[in-house]
């Protein structure tokens, strides 16, 4: 199966194949400043899944410990669609919200809840994690 993720203005588009490695939701307070609201649903698919298109730009910011995350995101627009993390290679985020369809599996687990708004509810039957989830073991 094929999906496309695309910013606001249609100019970068990010196409997948397959399934996600895995869905959460985030509530990190990068996150809340990238998209504007109290947390963030993300899918993760390996790279040789994903196709970028289009024009875009690169921001690197700094994660924790030291390690970095690259935001792609539109020039024209200012939407960032995917990112990549030092701590997760071979591995795309992906924000739900930037797909055509809403076909996706539900949330599995849900980071950061340390700096989670008090009056946001996460859906039942996800893994709760008050800072961030354990890599998961490289095959």
């Amino acid at each position: 199966m094929e999906r496309t993720a695309r910013c606001l203005c249609g100019a970068f588009r990010v196409i997948v194949t397959g399934e996600p490695t895995a869905v959460g939701i985030c509530h990190c307070t990068e996150c809340q400043r990238r998209s504007g609201v109290p947390l963030t649903y993300n899918a993760y698919f390996r790279t040789s899944q994903v196709r970028l298109e289009g024009e875009h730009r690169l921001y690197t910011r700094d994660g924790q410990e030291g390690r970095k995350v690259y935001h792609r995101f539109c020039p024209t627009c200012g939407t960032t669609v995917c990112w990549t993390a030092d701590r997760l290679v071979d591995t795309y985020g992906i924000a739900l919200g930037a797909f055509e369809t809403p076909n996706l599996p539900p949330p599995a687990f849900s980071i950061w809840e340390a700096s989670k708004h008090p009056h946001v509810a996460v859906p039942d039957g996800v893994q709760h994690f008050p800072n961030q989830r354990p890599a998961p073991p490289r095959a």
